[in-house]
């Protein structure tokens, strides 16, 4: 600070203390964000598989969600992943866009009691979030003292950025400097263009920042302050700071419309039709507040004493009516959508169900990984067919096509172990945890079912080679125990996909008795051979043929058990 003059030093410390105010909230909104999130993972997930036809229903998914995760930047994201992995529609996906909207204006309700004197209660909730979570031992306990965190650093945030609004007053030329000529200027406190301005202020300080929740949470901190934005002289709130207001709307959707870049045609489009519903709103609003010169004045002004809260009952207030007005026209928006974004062929990269947009929501993404993993499943079983049924008609050329799809697995395998990765770095609770962990072991009974198919296919080629001849009892027997393996698929698929371990006995049941007709068809085997019935070098191929079938089962129940496992693992905690 040596050689500063007292003006240099006000504007230091005031940027600094901004700085921090930012800081604090950015940490707060992050804390809050992410606890919540993890506190309600699984009534989150309830309600995305909720989203039905009924439109109403998905504005207020999209409004509950938006109101938990505190974003609807991170809720449009998690939409757009879910339109591009097919879990929604695109309509069903412009209802909960519409609502995400009205779910991000609690930000701003919290953000307004700082003018009240709840605000200094929560800032305790700094200080005793901190101390649940460094004394607790318990998971959930922890999870709720980092969201009191960061609902007291939120407040916190507030009152740095109070601190530093009113250390600018104590400074005469730098009041003229920041809100004078910047904030209260003429060129945003009157002519036709001011409220443009404003506007055009809100898309791009909302854009640059990505988050539509900070932007309007400073707006409300400076008017909590008495900075009148776009008042001049009236030293009260007009039609101005509402053009702000406006503007973060739009500039909001430029989160979402980064991360459809690269998406399917339809995860685009959810992305344009967030952008047109925040346009369309805008701009009829503006027509609105044009119209009605003292609409701040003779509406919200009147109704509520509180400077902040009129900002953040507005913002509320707009999002609400543009939902009910453009509900209706949900499906107008689907068809513009799809004139501005043709179809267009995705090359598959080898991921159905997964989507990295859904790191948002962790509980979702891991129900999506076992979706991925039921497919993969799926495909090495068919892959297991394929091989016995071209072992019966002695067909080694499907050897080629199923090596290949062998290769297709393998690449998808390792796609899924990066997401994998990726997702345990997120914010996941314990027993998603756990089931991650469970993941890696059922990709590898996969993977061995695929190898299995491949080993039946070299026996098919040593079959045909060497003029090998199998009577047709036996083929009748291998016959026999593949429908065993697809009734075991059967079962611990439904076990796997839904979690339903009514089902394992049945399994259970189906597998030993694979595990018995094994024993007995080698026990033939072996005395057709003593009887000189069978030819000694069909031995090597048969017994090896049949003992692999007996694995794939094997495997197959690893992959029902591993459910079992995942939730004992997550009950010892």
């Amino acid at each position: 600070y040596k050689g500063m003059t007292h003006m240099e030093l006000y504007i230091v410390e005031t940027i600094l203390m901004m700085v921090g105010a930012i800081g604090a909230l950015l940490i707060g909104f992050d804390l809050l964000s992410t606890n919540i999130t993890k506190l309600f993972h699984s009534q989150l997930k309830s309600l995305f598989n909720k989203a039905s036809k009924n439109n109403l229903i998905g504005v207020g998914i999209g409004a509950a969600s938006t109101a938990i995760v505190q974003s609807s930047g991170a809720t449009t994201v998690m939409v757009v992943g879910f339109v591009n992995t097919g879990i929604i529609t695109l309509t069903q996906a412009t209802a909960l866009i519409m609502g995400a909207n009205i779910g991000t204006t609690i930000t701003a309700q919290l953000a307004a009691l700082s003018s009240f004197d709840f605000g200094a209660f929560a800032l305790g909730l700094t200080g005793v979030g901190t101390f649940v979570t460094m004394l607790s031992k318990k998971d959930r306990t922890k999870t709720i003292g980092n969201a009191l965190a960061g609902f007291g650093l939120l407040f916190l945030g507030l009152e740095c950025m109070s601190l530093a609004i009113a250390n600018t007053y104590e400074g005469e030329e730098l009041v003229k400097i920041f809100i004078k000529n910047i904030l209260s200027s003429e060129i945003v406190s009157s002519g036709a263009a001011a409220p443009f301005l404003l506007f055009v202020i809100g898309i791009v300080v909302t854009a640059l920042v990505q988050s539509s929740s900070l932007f309007s949470t400073l707006i409300i901190a400076l008017v909590a302050e008495e900075i009148y934005i776009g008042a001049g002289d009236a030293s009260c709130l007009t039609n101005n700071v509402l053009f702000l207001i406006l503007g973060t709307n739009i500039g909001s959707c430029v989160t979402a419309f980064i991360s459809s870049i690269g998406a399917s045609s339809n995860a685009r489009r959810a992305s344009i039709i967030h952008i047109l519903f925040n346009t369309v709103g805008s701009l009829v609003f503006m027509i609105l507040l044009f119209a009605w010169p003292k609409f701040m004045e003779q509406t919200f002004g009147s109704w509520f004493d509180k400077e902040a809260t009129q900002i953040a009952m507005f913002h509320t207030f707009f999002n609400v009516l543009s939902t009910l007005l453009f509900l209706p026209f949900i499906n107008v928006f689907v068809k513009i959508s799809k004139l501005i974004i043709k179809d267009k062929e995705v090359e598959d990269d080898g991921l159905v169900y997964v989507d990295e947009r859904l790191f948002a929501t962790p509980s979702v993404a891991v129900h999506q990984v076992r979706k991925e993993l039921g497919l993969m499943y799926s495909k090495s079983v068919t892959l297991l067919n394929k091989s016995i049924e071209g072992f019966l008609n002695k067909d080694p050329e499907l050897r080629s096509e199923i090596d290949a799809e062998i290769d297709k697995l393998e690449s998808t395998n390792k796609l899924v172990i990066e997401f994998m990765v990726k997702l345990t770095n997120q914010n996941l609770v314990y027993e998603d945890e756990c089931t991650i962990s469970a993941f890696h072991r059922t990709l590898n009974d996969i993977l061995r079912i695929g190898e299995i198919a491949d080993n039946i296919c070299k026996y098919t080629k040593q079959t045909v080679n060497n003029g090998l001849e199998f009577s047709p009892n036996v083929m009748l027997n291998i016959g026999f125990m593949k429908n065993k393996i697809n009734d075991l698929y059967d079962k611990t698929d439904e076990v796997f996909l839904t979690k339903n371990l009514t089902k394992l006995p049945e399994a259970d049941v189906i597998e030993e008795e694979i595990d018995v007709m094994r024993k007995q068809l080698i026990d033939d085997h072996l005395e057709r051979l003593n009887r000189n019935e069978c030819h000694p070098q069909n031995n090597a191929v048969y017994v090896n043929l049949v003992n692999n079938l007996e694995r794939a089962a094997d495997h197959m129940i690893y992959i029902a058990y591993s459910v079992k496992e995942a939730k004992e693992q997550a009950k010892h905690q």
